[in-house]
């Protein structure tokens, strides 16, 4: 077949090496669908640091990523019970609202520890005093939600429930202690709304006993569990896989169940994650795809915006695990948020915007390589193709895209995104280059994609 268009990624950063470069084969037919894309699965989150609206000012651009759920921490913070019998939500509405504007619903993270039902500040100590009292506060918290016409369905029951302070929140529970719990909580939010979905326990670990046990008691006792839910920090996209199908194992041993899978926390490894700012952008695709082959129902990035805590307000933790949220918030390097702590975009946001491009129907596409995958789309409504690579490897990829099935000349516009520019200007970021036109039955575009690169073409028929 000859080569009828060419596109040539330039170097993005630190000069190319001598390495010689993979020779790639990828294709994509455009004339087969294999169901909606439905790139909104691929979501975010933010919270537990701060009773603020951590990413006020910034509902434009998270609008523009396209979510359909942002997954917010129900932490103490707010105060959602001050006194016995006094309910108080305002201060939460604002964080409520501010998700609402970004065009996404809440996925809420019960994650709260009111004084007057836990008076000791113990991360051992997971069951209120008054069970009844806690029942009404979760019944009028839902109630207050679906009132105002929130449109809020998924409610998780508890954050990394197995490791507790060391996750950021008040809990540390066992197995036996968490399927109480759970139990309680998930028939309060449903006699508040029948319409809700509940799920947990959002494990720091999937591994932990608590998620069999939570299975077990679904099955045997018919709890209500409409999702279940993990967190991984891996900057190896292969290890979220593998958490992915170890859920699903678990899960194929409970036929009788019908559940949503939900990985609401995820990001590279925060405790050493890779300096090479062209890595995460890069990063965040692979995992994307990794995700879609491995059949993940939702997915949460964290987070939105790093953010530091004021440990005076972290009264319902103990001395330690203050101060390990201090150190960890206030001291380390983070690399976790699409916007840094003074609120300044980084390029991550570009390569999720770029996926968010991904609308209508999912084409198929293949490559002959572990290291170089791609989405590709079809949206009738905008008579747009989009197909979207990257290389996750150090070395670089001469890439050769064939597309099968065209319906005639072709135009594809080709965009680079560049994460070592010194500008934000999004048309820095995301770069566009000259047009390319596609003509003949099977015409071909080359890319040489230099490590952790991210390519886009946008295409469209020729007029």
């Amino acid at each position: 077949m000859a080569l009828l268009a060419a596109s040539v990624l330039t170097a993005i950063a630190g000069g190319q090496g001598s390495e010689a470069a993979m020779t790639v084969a990828a294709r994509v037919d455009l004339a087969r669908t294999i169901g909606p894309m439905e790139m909104d699965r691929f979501a975010l989150g933010q919270g537990g640091l701060s009773d603020e609206p951590m990413w006020e000012g910034r509902a434009p651009e998270v609008r523009a990523l396209r979510p359909r759920l942002i997954r917010l921490f129900l932490q103490e913070y707010y105060d959602l019970l001050p006194a016995p019998g006094r309910y108080h939500f305002a201060t939460l509405d604002r964080s409520v609202d501010l998700i609402l504007r970004s065009g996404a619903k809440p996925l809420m993270c019960i994650a709260f520890k009111p004084k007057v039902l836990f008076p000791e500040v113990n991360q051992d100590v997971v069951e209120p005093t008054d069970w009844r009292a806690w029942d009404e506060l979760v019944y009028r918290l839902v109630r207050h939600y679906r009132e105002r016409g929130a449109g809020i369905t998924y409610w998780e029951v508890a954050n990394e429930p197995d490791i507790g302070e060391d996750g950021g929140c008040p809990y540390r529970f066992q197995p036996d202690s968490y399927v109480r719990y759970y139990s309680h909580t998930a028939a309060a939010i449903l006699r508040a709304d029948p319409n809700a979905r509940v799920g947990g326990p959002a494990l720091a670990n999937w591994r932990s006993p608590i998620l069999p046990a939570l299975l077990d008691a679904a099955e045997r006792d018919h709890l209500p569990l409409h999702f279940v839910s993990w967190h991984i920090y891996s900057s190896n996209p292969g290890q979220i896989r593998q958490t992915i199908d170890g859920v699903n194992a678990l899960l194929a041993k409970h036929p009788s169940l019908h559940v949503e899978t939900v990985l609401d926390e995820w990001n590279m490894d925060l405790g050493t994650p890779p300096t090479d700012p062209r890595i995460q952008p890069c990063y965040v695709a692979e995992v994307a795809w990794q995700m879609r082959e491995a059949g993940l129902d939702l997915s949460c990035y964290y987070h939105i915006r790093d953010y530091h805590v004021v440990p005076e307000q972290l009264k319902f933790m103990s001395p330690r695990g203050t101060a390990f949220m201090a150190r960890w918030w206030n001291r380390m390097v983070q690399y976790d948020g699409l916007f840094d702590f003074q609120n300044t975009i980084r390029p991550t946001y570009f390569a999720m915007k770029l996926l968010a491009r991904l609308t209508g129907e999912r084409l198929t596409l293949a490559t002959n390589d572990a290291a170089v995958h791609g989405f590709a789309t079809y949206d009738r409504e905008m008579g747009l193709y989009n197909v979207m690579l990257w290389n996750f490897a150090a070395s670089p990829a001469d890439v050769t895209l064939t597309l099968d099935s065209t319906p005639g000349d072709l135009v594809a516009d080709p965009i680079a995104l560049d994460a070592t520019t010194a500008s934000n200007d999004e048309n820095d970021r995301l770069r566009h280059e000259a047009a390319i036109r596609l003509t003949g039955q099977r015409p071909q575009i080359r890319a040489a994609l230099e490590p952790y690169a991210v390519r886009l073409w946008s295409i469209e028929r020729a007029r």
